[in-house]
């Protein structure tokens, strides 16, 4: 057996075992418990498939493969950040709910001023342009 025989069983076992470890993890992301297991998940779904490309450029002599694994691993990336951002909307506007359950019965806005703003550099801009009415120059210095 030779060297590049043997490291073709070495890369096709090392993706069949990769393989078996997405299944895993495409069960987890279809039947985890709590939003928080399926979002770790579908990371690891990500960080698994770049795995793969890498070990099939090595495999196939092929660079190109690596240009492709990284714009995988940012698109992978921006996906995980928009799904915890979108996790972390529901999270908030549930614990509104709980927090203040007449409002969310009557659809009033009454509790809104307990919960923090979305964003938090609004909290800035609001102060910076009472400061600017009370001072009565209407700009910033």
């Amino acid at each position: 057996m030779t060297i590049s025989a043997a490291s073709g069983y070495l890369f096709g076992g090392a993706i069949i075992v990769l393989v078996l470890i997405m299944f895993a993890c495409l069960l987890r992301a279809i039947r985890g418990p709590e939003i928080a297991d399926r979002i770790v998940a579908v990371n690891m779904l990500g960080t698994l498939t770049i795995m793969i490309i890498c070990i099939l450029s090595l495999w196939q002599k092929e660079s190109y493969l690596l240009d492709v694994a990284l714009i995988y691993a940012m698109i992978s990336f921006l996906a995980v950040v928009v799904l915890t951002r979108v996790y972390l909307g529901v999270h908030r506007e549930h614990m509104r709910d709980q927090a203040h359950p007449a409002c969310a019965e009557d659809g009033t806005q009454s509790g809104e001023t307990d919960v923090p703003a979305a964003d938090p550099l609004s909290a800035f801009s609001a102060q910076d342009s009472e400061n600017a009415s009370a001072d009565g120059k209407g700009g910033v210095q």
